[in-house]
């Protein structure tokens, strides 16, 4: 073999080498440190998340249009039922009054309350005390379960009452 081709291969298995030696610098390059594996895996996280406040939303969503249904169902603002009964005349059946508020608010004030309510009066009817819930610490406190994302405190406190009074009552008689 002459020096010209002698040159000439050397210059192309230099050439060979710079070439397979720059590849994976240029795709390292082109990487932007997370790897296509790790963007995929931020898109995924992402769509996910998205998902989830999709499903979250419709839930919410949901239980609102459940709430207007209830109230539609149970009362047509003007205190009369719509449940098609005529011997309720208008009247609120379910012992306890409509101040506002919201339906959450209400509803856990009246629970917490006939809850505590029916406990003490239980409670009276065993030792013997006479009937009155008024002299109660849970029924003058009446802040059980209250949580300020609910709403108005008084509000609360009044229902709280009206809950803790009916409850008393049932306890006391023995249901």
């Amino acid at each position: 073999m002459n020096t010209k081709t002698q040159k000439f291969l050397t210059r192309i298995g230099m050439l060979a080498l710079v070439a397979f030696l720059a590849l994976p610098l240029t795709a390292f390059a082109q990487d932007d440190g997370r790897g296509r594996d790790g963007q995929w895996r931020q898109q995924e996280a992402r769509r996910q998340q998205e998902a989830i406040r999709q499903q979250q939303e419709a839930e919410r969503l949901r239980i609102e249009e459940l709430r207007r249904e209830q109230e539609r169902n149970t009362n047509n603002g003007w205190g009369r039922n719509n449940n098609n009964d005529r011997n309720r005349r208008g009247r609120n059946w379910d012992r306890y009054g409509s101040f506002g508020g919201s339906f959450q608010l209400r509803q856990t004030a009246l629970n917490a309350g006939y809850n505590n309510g029916i406990q003490e009066g239980r409670k009276d009817r065993r030792r013997g005390d006479r009937f009155d819930y008024r002299d109660e610490g849970d029924y003058q406190k009446a802040t059980e379960d209250y949580s300020s994302r609910l709403g108005d405190k008084e509000l609360y406190k009044r229902y709280f009452r009206e809950g803790f009074a009916n409850g008393y009552e049932d306890g006391y008689r023995g249901y």
